[in-house]
């Protein structure tokens, strides 16, 4: 495990913002930790990076204490903010080149691994332009280049692409699906629910300081209920003649019913239908989503 929490507890006065935090990173994996705002997230990947200290419990990253063994946590992590930590009357070049120097890298080496990076997160024609001159798309994936100046065993994401719109959002998930391909361990917090879905192995959802669930996306969308079939009839009058044909719950003129997502179960439902003189107007299907996992979750536990 390369994240590894026990009884992790944090307050700021009055107020307590995590509970006993227990957690496990399996490394090689992606990890997205989500919640509302306040849940705690913030403040769990400040602690893993080291920039706060818990008031109880114990963490280990990449096998050394966060509290005692600081140094090394920093020396294998990198960490890529909410906002983008670069110098915006520096050019692109210039970031890059500057954390290499900070690291330890030569200067022939820092050139030259600046140069990689611009090309790797698509940013060479841009590379003698100042930062300030960029759009946040561009500033986040420079953000992002510069937390893998040297390559990290563990990379904190704290959600990477808000603010972002949807074409640099999705260029940023295409960069850290490369990450994680090349090996690398991702901790993300996140509020866009689509962006878990995409990119974690395993979900945790933090809500007033501690997890009230953690499995695989598919797992917990699974567990607020399975696929429902929703039937449109002309009138509440047919809806309701098939529910009590072949059940479910009618709404209106709109019945849904639980089903297993197959073909034949939809031409069982739909020969019933028949049967009851119930003309259906339009079918569609329904999965749970991860908002609705996350909406059923922090409503639970509020």
């Amino acid at each position: 495990m390369i994240v590894e929490t026990e009884g992790l507890t944090k307050r700021y006065g009055s107020q307590v913002v995590l509970t006993g935090l227990d957690l496990k990173v399996a490394e090689g994996s992606v990890l997205a930790l989500l919640g509302p705002n306040g849940a705690g997230k913030t403040t769990t990947i400040r602690i893993l990076s080291t920039l706060t200290r818990p008031d109880g419990g114990t963490a280990r990253v990449c096998g050394f204490d966060v509290v005692r063994e600081a140094g090394a946590v920093r020396g294998a992590i990198s960490l890529t903010g909410q906002y983008a930590a670069v110098d915006e009357e520096q050019t692109g070049r210039e970031n890059l080149v500057m954390i290499a120097r900070l690291r330890g890298l030569t200067r022939p080496a820092s050139r030259s691994r600046a140069t990689a990076l611009l090309e790797r997160f698509d940013l060479a024609d841009a590379a003698g332009r100042r930062v300030r001159t960029y759009s946040g798309g561009m500033r986040r994936r420079l953000d992002l280049a510069m937390s893998l100046v040297t390559p990290p065993r563990l990379l904190f994401l704290d959600e990477p692409t808000t603010g972002l719109d949807p074409v640099s959002r999705t260029t940023m998930w295409d960069a850290i699906g490369d990450l994680v391909r090349d090996g690398v361990t991702i901790f993300l917090t996140t509020q866009y629910l689509e962006e878990a879905d995409r990119l974690a192995d395993r979900i945790l959802v933090l809500h007033n300081g501690g997890v009230v669930a953690d499995g695989t996306a598919d797992a917990l969308k699974n567990s607020v209920g399975g696929t429902r079939l929703d039937l449109t009839f002309a009138s509440v009058e047919d809806a309701r003649r098939a529910e009590a044909a072949v059940g479910g719950v009618a709404d209106g003129p709109v019945l849904s019913l639980p089903s297993d997502g197959s073909a034949a179960h939809l031409h069982r439902v739909l020969d019933d239908l028949r049967g009851a003189r119930a003309g259906v107007l339009r079918v569609s299907t329904h999965r749970p989503t991860l908002d609705d996992v996350f909406t059923s979750l922090t409503a639970v536990a509020a």
